[in-house]
Parts: C-alpha cells; sequence; structure tokens
C-alpha cells in the first residue's frame, strides 16, 4: 500500500525544497476569495458613486477585464500553457509598439493623454514577463533561449519609447526569472515581492505627504516632476475631507486645481493609490491591496513550477511599481493583461500531465528531469519520493519472471524451505 506523501502548504512535500502536485481545494479556496474581492470592489464603486454625478464605468470596465482576462488565463494554461504565454508576449510587445502614440482602451477623456507611455510600458513589462513564463514552462532547450531573448528585446524596446523606468522594470523581471530557476521557497519569493510592492507605495504616500527628508524628496520630485506631486498633493486633500467614501470615481478632474490647470491633463492623478484614495476613500484603497493580495496567494497556491509562480509575482509587482506613479490600470489592455498571466500561472497542470498514462504521471513518461511526480505511485507498491527515480518508464525484460510470494502449506513452500 503506497504511502500518501504529506504537502506543504507553499506547494511543496514537507520537509523538501520542491513543488509538489495539486491539493484538491486549493482552486476552489482561491478562486472564491477572488469572486468576493472583485465583487466588493464592484460594490464598493457602486456605493461611493450613488447619490452623485460620477462615472464608475472606467472602474467598472477594469475589474471586468481582470476578471475576464483571469479566466482566459486559466483555460489557455490547461490547454496550450507555453504557446499561449508566448503569444501573450509577442502581442503585448506589437501593442506597445504600434500604438505608442495612443494606446486603445483608454479611458483618459485626452486623444494623448500623459500617461501613455507608462501605459506602453507596462504592456512592455506583460510582454517580458509573460515571455519568462513561457520560457520557465517550455523546460529545457532551444525556445528556452529565444523566449529570454524575447524578454530582453522588450526591455530593450522600453529605452527606444524613452521609458527608463520601464526598461528596469522589465529587466528586473527577467533577472527575477532567472533567479527563481534556483529558487525552491516560493512563498519566501512572494513575500520579498509583496514588502517591494509596499515600500514603493507607502514611498509614494511619503512624497505626497511631505514626510521624507529634503534633500530626498527634492531628489525625487525631479525624477517624478513636480506636476505630478502636485497632483497626489490634491488628493490627499481630497482623501482626508472624503476619508469614507471619497469624492466619487471619476470626479477628481472636477476638483484638483492642479488637473484643472494643467495643459492636456487626463484628469487623473497618475497613481492607482491616490486615484482610489481620493475617488473611493480608505474602503477603496483596502480593496485595492485586496486584490493585489488575491494575486499573491492564487500564485501561492498554484500547481505550477516555482518558475513560473515567481516570474509571474515578479512581473505583477512590476505594474504595481508602475501603477503607483502612473495612470497604467486606466487602460484595458494592461489590466486584461495583468489578469491572463495571472490566470496562466495559477491555472491547473496540462491535460493529461500527472495521470495515468499521461506525461509525467505512472506507467507513463517521467518529468523534464527523467523522474516521477511527487509521490505518484511507480508500480512497485510504494510512494516515490520527491524527484526520486524509480524507474517506473523504463522497459521490462521480457523473460524476467515476477517474484510471487507462496502460500504457507504449499507444496512450493515445503521446496523453497528445503526437507527436514
Amino acid at each position: 500500500m503506497a504511502e500518501s506523501v504529506r504537502r506543504g502548504p507553499d506547494g511543496r512535500t514537507a520537509g523538501t525544497g520542491r513543488d509538489f502536485a495539486e491539493t484538491p481545494g486549493d482552486h476552489s479556496a482561491s478562486d472564491a476569495a477572488g469572486a468576493l474581492i472583485l465583487a466588493a470592489c464592484v460594490v464598493w464603486s457602486l456605493i461611493s458613486a450613488a447619490g452623485r454625478e460620477t462615472r464608475p464605468e472606467g472602474v467598472l470596465l477594469a475589474l471586468l477585464a481582470v476578471a475576464a482576462g483571469f479566466a482566459c488565463g486559466r483555460i489557455c494554461g490547461t490547454l496550450l500553457p507555453v504557446a499561449t504565454a508566448g503569444g501573450v508576449a509577442l502581442v503585448a510587445l506589437l501593442l506597445a509598439l504600434a500604438w505608442r502614440h495612443g494606446m486603445p482602451g483608454a479611458t483618459a477623456a485626452a486623444d494623448l493623454a500623459p500617461g501613455q507611455t507608462g501605459a506602453a510600458a507596462a504592456l512592455l513589462v506583460l510582454a517580458a514577463g509573460a515571455a519568462c513564463c513561457a520560457a520557465a514552462a517550455a523546460g529545457r532547450g532551444p525556445w528556452r533561449t529565444v523566449l529570454r531573448l524575447l524578454a530582453l528585446g522588450t526591455a530593450g524596446a522600453s529605452l527606444a519609447l524613452g521609458s527608463v523606468a520601464g526598461f528596469a522594470a522589465a529587466l528586473g523581471v527577467l533577472v527575477c526569472s532567472l533567479a527563481a530557476t534556483r529558487t525552491r521557497r516560493r512563498l519566501l519569493g512572494l513575500t520579498g515581492l509583496a514588502l517591494v510592492a509596499g515600500l514603493i507605495v507607502g514611498t509614494s504616500w511619503a512624497v505626497a505627504e511631505d514626510a521624507l527628508p529634503e534633500g530626498l524628496t527634492v531628489s525625487l520630485e525631479g525624477q517624478l516632476t513636480r506636476n505630478r506631486v502636485d497632483l497626489w498633493q490634491d488628493a490627499a486633500r481630497l482623501a482626508e475631507r472624503h476619508p469614507v467614501l471619497g469624492i466619487g470615481p471619476g470626479r477628481f478632474d472636477e476638483l484638483s486645481p492642479t488637473a484643472q490647470q494643467s495643459l492636456g491633463s487626463d484628469g487623473k492623478p497618475h497613481s492607482a493609490l491616490w486615484q482610489q484614495a481620493a475617488e473611493q476613500g480608505g474602503v477603496g484603497v483596502v480593496l485595492l491591496g485586496a486584490a493585489f493580495g488575491w494575486l499573491l496567494y492564487a500564485l501561492w497556491r498554484s500547481p505550477r513550477s516555482t518558475a513560473v509562480v515567481l516570474t509571474a509575482g515578479a512581473t505583477l509587482t512590476a505594474l504595481a511599481a508602475l501603477a503607483s506613479v502612473g495612470n497604467a490600470l486606466s487602460f484595458t489592455p494592461v489590466t486584461a493583461g495583468a489578469g491572463l498571466l495571472a490566470g496562466l500561472a495559477s491555472a491547473r497542470r496540462p491535460i493529461g500531465v500527472g495521470v495515468p498514462g499521461g506525461p509525467g504521471g505512472p506507467h507513463g513518461k517521467s518529468g523534464q528531469d527523467g523522474r516521477c511526480g511527487a509521490g505518484t505511485s511507480c508500480g512497485t507498491g510504494t510512494s516515490c519520493g520527491t524527484g526520486a527515480s524509480c524507474g517506473a518508464g523504463a522497459p521490462r525484460d521480457p523473460g524476467a519472471r515476477e517474484s510471487v510470494r507462496p502460500r504457507p502449506g504449499s507444496p512450493r513452500t515445503a521446496d523453497a524451505g528445503g526437507r527436514g
């Protein structure tokens, strides 16, 4: 009788550093949490818009794009994970290059919004992350090198578009993907990514509240521009006056003096954090953080490899950093792409993997490293350890005879024991 292998909560076998097969109920828990959080975001945006002349359509469209992208990623990730991730990388790259002077799906009112360069950089970060996820899932071979070169090319395209922040974010995703191949504890990696996102958000908050030392504030203002800092400070004052409900979705351009006086302004504070704080109050900020935490939780419970999980987590963290200093989340391709990438990285294993007769399953092919999956029975009567080689897929000698334990009292038993 095969022993059951104990699973750790971070997606690994207890006592080892390797990933483990999917545990029943993991997807149901993360899916239920995601559905509740997205539903709460929808309800709260409608509550904050009630009784006032507001425009909640942009928020609802962004939430719909995330949900639809996540569902499509789950489906396509189960069927064709590598091909889908590679296709997403190419589409995001072409969108960023083709529409660098005008992003499709923009919710900004101006024909040429100042945040469109940031949206193009976000698409390039998505392209780099999708290419790295495809490379991590492709296994060893020429395709892994080609996909990583594609990710490096997207980082270079960010420089061509004049976005140093986009170049740094895309290059950071590539470096994290290379480091993730040698990382065994996904929980530690995801925790570190969450801390990085929190540090960036806290810095933007400190800049708006003028809580940093003078020298550091002047240095950051030079990078962020004085106009952006003024927009953040307007959002901070509006959030202080309306701490719970906010001023309502889509009303920042009406109540911000800086937005009204700026030429070519798109009416947004160029920060997802401050836009939520000003338009939907403190509850909106909490829901925004909960949505990001849900994506990381779904990646933590993902049955995919740690390399794919951490690469997707690094990409989402880079997008969160860009959204903290820009209005990248105001563009539908960015929000849909973020949901699609999270769905791909948290999808179930491809059909046929880990089942009897399927790739990597019992009595079938071994895994990419020539070993059995964790806890799968190899037909010898015992359970294989994590990554233990059992020779389940090795050919048998046709002339070999299986050993049979004779029954007590039979003539064969007597002969085997000898006379006397």
